[in-house]
């Protein structure tokens, strides 16, 4: 008799079902890298002696990016690059309406999934370099010529822009699915399910969150000897 398969991942989802699109890791990823995101901003205008907990948050993004990008390799299913990243084929035939409904991010949501774990890792990567030429200084700004840090501090004080407008599609992305296309995003990355889907089940077992562990704890570990140089 041919055994059962371990994981949900390879099983069909039934009609009518619960289908796992986000695992765990993937979900804390998520809201742990917006309420950095949030908190980092909030800091960093108070000034004064919150800067030190805004360079900390650019820390553990830094470090969330990272694993992030990890994960893109080594995640479940629907976690991986290789089920959303598309080229601009797929894009544009997403665009024109011929690409079936997808159950993880689509093309559009892949390509702001990208965008902004590039800028999010160029926005907390130049702040290493910072300066603000009096109190504040990032931890690897004595490693590189002045003339640098004024490059590289430009590039962290514009970026902040970039973040805005970035986020500010993805919020706005996330409303209309959600209001026009009845696409329960934001429940999905809460819960982890969508029953508006038929499509197999993510593998999100005792397996996949140890190995998520292991690269969280690797990244973490990678970002704290950078920082201390």
């Amino acid at each position: 008799m041919r055994a059962e398969p371990r994981f949900a991942e390879h099983r069909p989802a039934v009609a009518g079902g619960l289908v796992r699109v986000w695992d765990l890791p993937t979900r804390l990823f998520h809201w742990s890298l917006a309420a950095l995101v949030l908190f980092s901003i909030v800091t960093v205008k108070l000034g004064g002696l919150w800067i030190d907990w805004h360079m900390r948050s650019g820390y553990a993004i830094l470090a969330l990016v990272l694993f992030r990008v990890l994960w893109g390799f080594a995640g479940s299913h629907y976690a991986r690059f290789a089920s959303f990243v598309r080229g601009p084929v797929g894009m544009l035939g997403y665009l024109r309406g011929r690409v079936a409904h997808v159950a993880g991010h689509n093309p559009l949501g892949a390509l702001s999934v990208v965008a902004l774990l590039a800028v999010l890792g160029v926005q907390a990567s130049t702040g290493l370099f910072t300066s603000d030429g009096s109190f504040t200084e990032g931890p690897l700004a004595k490693l590189v010529s002045g003339q640098t840090v004024d490059w590289l501090s430009t590039v962290h004080r514009y970026g902040e822009w970039v973040i805005y407008g970035l986020v500010g599609l993805h919020i706005a992305a996330v409303i209309f699915y959600s209001v026009f296309r009845f696409q329960p995003l934001v429940k999905a990355m809460l819960t982890g399910d969508r029953a508006d889907v038929q499509a197999r089940s993510a593998e999100d077992g005792g397996a996949v969150r140890l190995r998520a562990l292991v690269l969280a704890l690797l990244s973490a570990l990678l970002i704290t000897y950078l920082v201390t140089l």
